[in-house]
C-alpha cells in the first residue's frame, strides 16, 4: 500500500523476476506534512500505524541501500518528474558524456515496458528495469532487487536512479539516494513547485529542461525559481536543454562537485 494515495503495488518485476511488495517500505527525513491513505474498513488511527509500520520498515531498506552505495563508493542520484518533463531524454545525453570517464550504472522505474531502459542500453550503460505494475513509484525494497542484479557496474561512479513519472508519491520515498534531483520543463508551468510542495520539498536539486522551447512559450523562469526556492530555500536550481547541449556543463559539474563531497565525507568517517 502507498502510504500517500493508497494504491497497492502487488507483484513488481525486476529484470522480469517477480516479487510480491504487497506493502511499500519507506521513510524519509524530508517528508513535507502528512498524507495519509483512507481505505474502507479501516479507521484512520489504523491507518496511521500502518503507515508508520511501513515507513519504518522501509527505513531499514533504505539504510542498507545507503550503506552498500557509499562502500562502493557509487553516487546514487534519484531523479523524479512528471511524465513528459524529458527525464529520459536528459538521462540519455547525461550517460554519453560520462560513459567514458566514469562507471554508470541506471535502475529505471515504470509501471509497465521495459522501452525507457532499452533506451539506456543503447547508450552502452547498464541499466535494469523495474515494473512496479499499479504501484506509483520506486521504493527501497525494490531499488535494493535491481542493485543485486547490477552488482559492481556503478562501483566509483554514479548510479541514476529514474523514478516511476510522477510528482505526488515518490515525494515521501527513500531509496537510499545521496540526492533527489527534481526535474521539470519549461511546459509545465512556472507554478508547478507551489501545485506539488512536497517533492520540491524533498529535493536538493531543480533542473529546468527544454529551455531552447522558452522563445516560444509563455513562462518566466525567475517567476518559477522563486516558486521553488519560497517551496525549499536551500535548493539549486538549473537550467539546460538536453536537445541543444545549453546547460549540460553545468549538470555535469554538479555531479563531480557531489561525487567529491561524497568522497570527502567517506575519508573523513574512514579516518574517524
Amino acid at each position: 500500500m502507498c502510504t500517500t494515495c493508497g494504491c497497492a503495488c502487488g507483484e513488481v518485476t525486476v529484470e522480469g523476476q517477480a516479487h510480491h511488495h504487497n506493502h511499500h517500505h519507506h521513510g524519509h527525513d524530508h517528508r513535507h506534512g502528512p498524507a495519509h491513505a483512507h481505505a474502507p474498513g479501516l479507521s484512520p488511527a489504523r491507518m496511521v500505524e500502518i503507515e508508520q509500520d511501513i515507513l519504518a520498515s522501509n527505513d531499514a531498506y533504505a539504510a542498507g541501500n545507503r550503506a552498500a552505495l557509499v562502500g562502493a563508493g557509487t553516487l546514487a542520484l534519484n531523479l523524479v518528474s512528471s511524465p513528459g518533463s524529458g527525464k529520459t531524454t536528459l538521462l540519455t545525453a547525461t550517460l554519453a558524456r560520462l560513459r567514458d570517464r566514469l562507471p554508470l550504472a541506471v535502475i529505471e522505474g515504470d509501471q509497465q515496458t521495459a522501452n525507457d531502459a532499452e533506451r539506456i542500453r543503447e547508450t552502452g550503460v547498464r541499466a535494469v528495469q523495474i515494473n512496479t505494475g499499479k504501484g506509483c513509484h520506486l521504493d527501497a525494497h525494490m531499488v535494493g532487487h535491481a542493485l543485486e542484479q547490477l552488482g559492481t557496474a556503478a562501483a566509483g561512479g554514479v548510479l541514476f536512479i529514474e523514478n516511476v513519472g510522477n510528482l505526488v508519491c515518490p515525494a515521501g520515498f527513500d531509496l537510499g539516494e545521496a540526492h533527489r534531483v527534481v526535474i521539470f520543463s519549461v511546459t509545465e508551468g512556472e507554478d508547478k513547485p507551489l501545485k506539488y510542495p512536497d517533492m520540491f520539498h524533498a529535493s536538493d536539486l531543480m533542473i529546468l529542461t527544454k529551455t531552447d522551447l522558452l522563445p516560444h512559450l509563455d513562462f518566466d523562469p525567475e517567476a518559477c525559481i522563486a516558486n521553488a526556492r519560497r517551496i525549499n530555500p536551500r535548493i539549486k536550481v538549473l537550467e539546460l536543454s538536453a536537445r541543444t547541449g545549453e546547460g549540460m556543463e553545468g549538470w555535469l559539474g554538479w555531479i563531480e562537485a557531489a561525487r567529491a563531497m561524497q568522497g570527502a565525507g567517506r575519508m573523513a568517517q574512514a579516518e574517524g
